[in-house]
């Protein structure tokens, strides 16, 4: 019985061995697999052309990393238009993910379309709405919008989370100081300069109240 079991459990670690060598053996094979590979390969040179190229020869419309992929590379190579319609293709494919809405918005930003960058934004936000990165973008989109009091909601609910967090501490002490609100915006101001001594910025806004 011993024997039995010992013989047993050698074939299945050999077979085990030999599944993982098969699938590694296929993985390595795999033109997907090596046409990404190349991708970022050319990416790295940078070769955007060849790197979007490597891509598209494999590419398959109902693949999100494809279209993912896509939507990164023509963003880097400054083709907008179709980063947005690749990055939206793998939102459809995808509707939950939040990756692709912020991959979205690289090119929207940089398009200065600040309207569908908001409507990413507020789309993350009902999934995730504790989403420290994007309620500090969204407050900043506003606050240079002079939209103060949207703003102040956004980076007060990052300065709750995060309450020495130096960006959205700045961001708010402004905001305050927008709004008229001087003693907060002293006592924030002042908070910034705790972990950063001599801040520009803060002594600007603390000039500005005296």
């Amino acid at each position: 019985m011993k024997t039995f079991k010992m013989y047993y459990k050698l074939f299945f670690f050999l077979f085990t061995a030999f599944l993982i060598n098969v699938n590694t053996s296929l993985s390595q094979n795999d033109p997907v697999t090596e046409a990404f590979s190349k991708s970022l390969k050319n990416e790295a040179i940078p070769d955007y052309t060849q790197a979007i190229k490597d891509i598209r020869e494999v590419y398959l419309a109902d693949s999100y990393e494809m279209n993912l992929r896509l939507g990164w590379l023509y963003y880097k190579s400054e083709n907008y238009n179709e980063s947005m319609n690749y990055y939206q293709k793998a939102i459809d494919l995808m509707p939950y993910s939040i990756e692709a809405k912020l991959g979205y918005n690289l090119p929207a930003s940089a398009a200065n379309l600040w309207d569908k960058v908001i409507e990413n934004y507020d789309k993350i936000l009902l999934q995730d709405p504790q989403n420290t990165f994007v309620n500090y973008q969204l407050g900043n989109i506003y606050y240079y919008r002079q939209e103060y009091s949207k703003a102040s909601s956004l980076f007060e609910k990052v300065v709750n989370l995060y309450p020495f967090g130096y960006d959205a501490l700045l961001m708010y002490a402004w905001t305050n100081y927008q709004l008229g609100l001087y003693r907060e915006a002293k006592i924030l101001f002042n908070k910034v300069l705790m972990q950063s001594p001599g801040d520009a910025s803060a002594l600007e806004g603390l000039g500005l109240i005296k």
